[in-house]
C-alpha cells in the first residue's frame, strides 16, 4: 500500500518543482522586459511588478506549504492528510494572476478590435473565475482534508471552467481578427501568421492546463490534479511575458526594442498583434526599392540629356567647303575621298 506522503504529496513535489521552474522562466522574461521596453507606458510596467510580486508570493507559500508537513512535521503521518492555511493561500493567488492576466488581454482586445461585447464577455469570465478561485481557498480553510475535497467541487468547476472559457475567447478573438485584415502581402503576412501561431499556442497552453486539472479534480480524490494546478499561474504570467517581449523580435514600433504603448495602439489597428504586434520590416524594403529606381530614372535622363546636346551642337555647325587656305574639308569633300 502506498504511503500517504505517496498520494497526496507526491504531485504537489512535483507541481511545486514545475512551479519554480516557470518561475525562473518568468525572472528572465520581467528582467528582459525592463531592460528593453524603457519607454512602455508607466502603468505597464507596473502591471508587469504587480504579477511578478504576486508570481514571487505564489512560489514562497508553494515552498512552504510543502516544507512544513515534510520536514518540520516529519515523522508525523497525520499531517500528510491537512491541508494549512498557506496551502488554502494558493487558489486565491491562482485566480488573481489569471485574471488579471485575461484583463489585459480583455485590454488588448478592445484595443485591436472594437468590440465591447467580447471585452465584456471575457472581463466577465475573468471575473467569476476570480470569485471562484477565492470561494475555493476559503472552501479549503473550512474542508482542509485533502480526500474531502470534492465536496465543494461546485466553487472548483467555476473557477477552472471560466479561467478555460476566458482563455478560449480570447484566442478566438485576436485569431480572428487577425485573420480577417490580412493584407495580401507575402512578408506582411508571414508575420500575421506567426503572431497567430503565438496566440494559439500561449491560449492554448492555459485553457488546456485547466481543463486537464478540473478533469482530473473530479476523476480521482488523490490529489493527482495539483500536478497541473500549482504551475497554472506560472503559465499565465509566462504567456503575458511572451507576448511582450516578442515585440523586438519582430523590430516592433522603434525597431530598437525601445518601444511605447502609444505606438502599439496606433499600429495594431493597422496590422494587428495577436498577444503581439507588428513589423516595419516591409516599410524597410520599400523605400530602398524606390530609391534604386529613382536612381535609375535619373542615370538614363542624365545620358539621354548629354546625348541630346551632343546632337544639337552638331547640327548647329556650319556646313563649310574645302579651303586651301585652312585646310578643311566639307563633309561632302570628306565623302568623297573615303
Amino acid at each position: 500500500m502506498p504511503s500517504p506522503a505517496a498520494l497526496t504529496y507526491g504531485p504537489i513535489f512535483v507541481g511545486v518543482v514545475f512551479n519554480i521552474l516557470l518561475y525562473g522562466i518568468m525572472i528572465t522574461q520581467t528582467f528582459l522586459y525592463f531592460t528593453v521596453y524603457k519607454k512602455d507606458r508607466l502603468w505597464m510596467k507596473l502591471f508587469v511588478a504587480i504579477l511578478f510580486i504576486c508570481d514571487t508570493v505564489n512560489c514562497a507559500f508553494d515552498i512552504t506549504f510543502l516544507y512544513i508537513p515534510l520536514v518540520n512535521n516529519f515523522g508525523n503521518p497525520s499531517s500528510l492528510m491537512y491541508a494549512t492555511w498557506v496551502f488554502a493561500t494558493d487558489p486565491v493567488m491562482t485566480a488573481l494572476i489569471g485574471s488579471l492576466t485575461q484583463c489585459f488581454f480583455a485590454w488588448r482586445v478592445n484595443v485591436l478590435t472594437h468590440s465591447i461585447p467580447a471585452v465584456i464577455f471575457i472581463s466577465f469570465c475573468a471575473l467569476c473565475q476570480f470569485c471562484g478561485g477565492l470561494g475555493t481557498s476559503i472552501a479549503v480553510g473550512m474542508i482542509p482534508e485533502f480526500v474531502h475535497f470534492q465536496k465543494f467541487e461546485i466553487i472548483v468547476i467555476v473557477w477552472l471552467a471560466f479561467s478555460a472559457v476566458a482563455d478560449c475567447a480570447i484566442t478566438i478573438a485576436l485569431v480572428w481578427h487577425l485573420r480577417k485584415h490580412k493584407t495580401g502581402f507575402a512578408a506582411t503576412d508571414d508575420i500575421v501568421n506567426r503572431i497567430i501561431r503565438l496566440t494559439v499556442q500561449t491560449g492554448l497552453i492555459t485553457a488546456m492546463c485547466a481543463v486537464v486539472d478540473l478533469v482530473l479534480f473530479l476523476a480521482t480524490p488523490s490529489g493527482l490534479h495539483l500536478v497541473f494546478n500549482l504551475p497554472l499561474s506560472k503559465l499565465y504570467t509566462n504567456s503575458l511575458m511572451s507576448s511582450l517581449n516578442s515585440r523586438a523580435g519582430w523590430k516592433y514600433g522603434t525597431g530598437n526594442g525601445e518601444t511605447t504603448t502609444d505606438d502599439m495602439t496606433r499600429n495594431d489597428r493597422k496590422h494587428y498583434n495577436g498577444r503581439g504586434e507588428t513589423s516595419r520590416r516591409v516599410s524597410m524594403m520599400t523605400p530602398n526599392q524606390v530609391y534604386i529606381d529613382v536612381e535609375s530614372h535619373e542615370m538614363v535622363d542624365v545620358i539621354d540629356t548629354k546625348t541630346l546636346r551632343a546632337e544639337t551642337a552638331m547640327d548647329s555647325l556650319p556646313n563649310r567647303p574645302y579651303s586651301e587656305k585652312h585646310g578643311r574639308l566639307s563633309a561632302a569633300a570628306t565623302a568623297d575621298s573615303l
